[in-house]
């Protein structure tokens, strides 16, 4: 294609753009807001599963054997656990290590603990803390475990990550509820957009097609408009996430200074290494279906 046409055509698509200036900022804030709930949604959805994640591999599940359990019976089951593709880590704590912990919580280094220390009472506390990578398959670990012949008991704590996991679906159904309805709305308002600069120009569409010209040439300004209407659509509600998202991390993290060293949120820069193709991926996908779906129905081309 030469420069010559290329020009013309970008010419064009912006000319229809200022032409029909009322739809063009109708389509670009519908579009806008729907990009903006994408990705708010996006950033709620994948920092719940971040912290149910981080949740998950800080509360670990404790492993407790048998009494006579000896100590290769204990190491081999170490080593299943371990082999596991779903674990990070396996931490042994011995019944001596148990005591310990719990007389440093209990008794707060008293000396009263110092009598319990030739008779533990925690003798047959001896166990693996077991750390997840994926907190989906708990239970399926949590059955194995307790299927291995010298395990006596499996303490597990779900009732976070379960929490959070329901609160992430429920987030995720709804989003895709709300953003569906908006992409179907932003589709019908370019396409609105595209149909008035489309009867505008009729009369100079049918002259430019009775000297030859081919349907490609007559379609190319109107799908570039729709182009151009898609990538302003997604640039400004990508900018305001950006300034939005970090502001609202930093007003979570000084408002409920609790959480500090407690939660830690995905940095803005890894959220927007999906969201910019993603958000930018929208934009033009719906401009472009707008303005093609148009094209084809009223210039029969």
């Amino acid at each position: 294609m030469r420069p010559s046409t290329i020009w013309f055509i970008l010419k064009q698509g912006v000319k229809n753009i200022k032409r029909n200036w009322m739809f063009s900022i109708a389509s670009v804030l519908t579009m806008a807001a729907c990009i903006f709930l994408v990705g708010i949604f996006y950033s709620i959805v994948t920092n719940v599963d971040h912290i149910a994640h981080q949740v998950e591999q800080e509360v670990p599940i404790t492993v407790f054997f048998k009494e006579g359990t000896t100590e290769e019976q204990i190491q081999e089951v170490g080593k299943l656990i371990d082999a596991r593709p779903e674990v990070e880590k396996v931490v042994y704590e011995s019944a001596d290590e148990a005591w310990d912990r719990f007389s440093e919580i209990y008794f707060e280094g008293s000396e009263a603990a110092e009598g319990f220390r030739d008779d533990n009472p925690l003798v047959n506390s001896a166990n693996y803390q077991v750390y997840m990578n994926q907190i989906e398959k708990q239970s399926e670990l949590v059955s194995y475990i307790e299927g291995l012949d010298p395990v006596r008991e499996v303490n597990q704590s779900e009732d976070a990550a379960n929490t959070l996991g329901n609160f992430n679906r429920l987030v995720s159904y709804a989003s895709i509820a709300i953003i569906a309805i908006l992409l179907i709305i932003s589709i019908f308002l370019i396409s609105n957009t595209i149909s008035v600069g489309i009867s505008v120009r009729k009369e100079e569409i049918g002259i430019m097609k009775y000297i030859g010209a081919t349907d490609s040439f007559v379609r190319s300004p109107f799908v570039l408009e729709g182009i151009i209407l898609g990538v302003i659509g997604a640039a400004i509600p990508l900018t305001a996430l950006y300034f939005v998202y970090s502001n609202a991390v930093n007003y979570v993290l000084t408002k409920f200074n609790v959480l500090t060293g407690i939660v830690a949120f995905i940095p803005v820069e890894d959220i927007y290494r999906i969201l910019i193709p993603i958000g930018l991926g929208l934009g033009i996908g719906i401009g472009l279906v707008g303005s093609f779906l148009t094209t084809r129905k009223h210039l029969k081309v």
